[in-house]
Parts: C-alpha cells; sequence; structure tokens
C-alpha cells in the first residue's frame, strides 16, 4: 500500500476510548488523536472503518492523557491521524513510538498553509489551531481523502461520496461564516480570549488579535501580573466590551480580567478546542464552528 503519509520520527515541535464507528467483522483501524480531527474522519469514512478518538469529548487538548492500553492498541492502526503542529502534548511520546513501529501517520499540518504565533511565550512557533479556518480544513480533508483511500478494506466509490459530500458541508460553512464575519463592521473585529487559538480565524476573516489572558499557544502555560496588566491596557486601549472563554477551560480567568479592567466587559463562552457531549452545543465540528460564529457575531455587533 502506497501511503501519502508522514512517519514522524520528530512528529509534534515542542483517556480513553471516546468516540468509535461501530466495526464490522474484520475492518481497518483508524486511530485519530484529537475529537475535532476525529468527527471529521468519521464523516468521512463513515462505516467502512472502526474510528478510534483518543481524546474524550470536553477535554484539553495539550494536557489530556491515555491509559497504557489504549495506546498499545494504537500499533493496529492503519493509519494514525494528529494535528501534527504540537497541539496533543500529553500524546507525543506515543504517536512518535507507534510510528518508530512502522504505523503510518498523516499530519494534517503537512497539508495547510501554516501560521507562527506573533507573539506571546509561542511566538515563532507554529499555531496548532488551523481548523478555526474552514478553507484549511477543506485543504486537510481533501489530502485525507487520498491517503483514507489507499487502506486496504475501504471502499474507495463509498468514501470519495462520503467525503465529497462532507466537502460540500464545509464549504457552505465556509460561505455561511464570511457573510456573518463581513457583516462586523472592521473597527469591531477585536478578539481577546483565554490563549492564543484565533490566529487562523483573524488572518482569514480580517480580525485583530488584542491579545490573550494565557500569553501561548498552550494552556499549560500561565499569565503574570504584566501580562495581565498589559492585556487590560490593551483592552482599554481598544475599547474592547467583549472578551470569549474557551469551553475547555475555567472561566475564572476572564471573569477576573472583566474584573480588573473596571469596565463593562461582557465574557461569552466559546467552543473552541473540543468538541462537547452529544448532548452539549458543539457536539461536531460543524456545530462548533456554527456556534463559534454565532457568538463571536452576536457579540462583536454594533
Amino acid at each position: 500500500m502506497k501511503m501519502r503519509v508522514a512517519l514522524a520520527a520528530a512528529l509534534f515541535a515542542g483517556g480513553s476510548l471516546t468516540a468509535c464507528v461501530s466495526p464490522g467483522p474484520d475492518q481497518p483501524l483508524v486511530v485519530v488523536t484529537t475529537n475535532i480531527l476525529g468527527d471529521v474522519v468519521e464523516e468521512m469514512v463513515g462505516d467502512e472503518a472502526e474510528v478510534l478518538t483518543l481524546m474524550p469529548p470536553d477535554a484539553d487538548p495539550h494536557s489530556f492523557a491515555i491509559s497504557a492500553q489504549t495506546a498499545a492498541r494504537m500499533r493496529d492502526a492503519e493509519l494514525i491521524v494528529a494535528n501534527g503542529l504540537g497541539l496533543e502534548e500529553g500524546l507525543a511520546k506515543h504517536v512518535e513510538s507507534t510510528a518508530a513501529d512502522g504505523v503510518p501517520v498523516f499530519l494534517a499540518g503537512d497539508h495547510i498553509d501554516v501560521l507562527d504565533y506573533s507573539d506571546g511565550d509561542s511566538a515563532g512557533q507554529p499555531d496548532s489551531h488551523f481548523w478555526t479556518d474552514p478553507a484549511r480544513m477543506i485543504d486537510v480533508v481533501s489530502m485525507l481523502r487520498e491517503t483514507l483511500g489507499e487502506i486496504e478494506g475501504i471502499d474507495q466509490a463509498r468514501l470519495e461520496e462520503q467525503a465529497s459530500s462532507y466537502l460540500t458541508e464545509l464549504e457552505s460553512l465556509d460561505a455561511d461564516m464570511t457573510a456573518a464575519f463581513t457583516a462586523i463592521p472592521e473597527q469591531r473585529r477585536a478578539l481577546v480570549t483565554n490563549h492564543h487559538v484565533f490566529g487562523y480565524l483573524a488572518d482569514r476573516f480580517g480580525f485583530r488579535i488584542v491579545g490573550a489572558v494565557i500569553p501561548s499557544g498552550t494552556t499549560l502555560a500561565a499569565p503574570s501580573a504584566s501580562d495581565l496588566q498589559g492585556l487590560i491596557t490593551a483592552i482599554d486601549e481598544a475599547g474592547i466590551t467583549t472578551i470569549f472563554a474557551e469551553s475547555s477551560q475555567p472561566g475564572r480567568l476572564m471573569e477576573v480580567l472583566a474584573d480588573e479592567a473596571n469596565r463593562d466587559v461582557v465574557v461569552v463562552e466559546l467552543v473552541t478546542e473540543s468538541l462537547t457531549q452529544p448532548d452539549g452545543d458543539a457536539p461536531t465540528y460543524l456545530d462548533m464552528m456554527r456556534v463559534n460564529t454565532e457568538r463571536i457575531a452576536t457579540g462583536l455587533a454594533p
């Protein structure tokens, strides 16, 4: 099998079994690191493969871990699908070890135009949050379709049908986001979040990043008093009235920031780094993007 994959000995810069398509007899196994990518892969393969998603719903991708039993099962996979830009910090050693044993790995970051963080502790390092731009997710799905199609046991025609249908949905999402964000006056397209997660969205839709409570690309960092004071000053200068808290982290920091800013600042929750449980606001990638679009557009409206 000629796999267009990256066998990543140097995979990353820098649980539990959660979401599976019900397997049939002798189905190929595809292991996916994050639940966002896991949902995308499930949409593409349907019941053509078993999909094992390592990251539970409502988890932090920077810090979640898996059991030894689950790590061992990764070696049974026909393909590992990972972010590839240093997101899954707790999984790096497992994916590297699995790749070293010969399991093919598809790194999403290899198939997009990668941005670097522009400031904070992660300045100059690759930004791993590419999914906030649906056009980049389209690029990932287009390349992943080819790789999945080379796995023995997956019906090519069925895969092509499902992947094409999903690409159409992504294109519709992209158009809807463009319309919603274009309606926001340019001077109001300013974002403050828990940590740096919206670089790709800002690049695509013309937002400016005022700052983040944690001035880093990872939630494992922590803000200093000077970081918070600098952000408060930036909020005052930009006239920010809405700041956004991510559901994968406690919102307390954002509430403290709003209090310290000594102004009428609204804190709005977004679902940014992890999908929710099925009964939550964002059980799928498409749901997540549409929920966030609506909340950002409403929060920043005049």
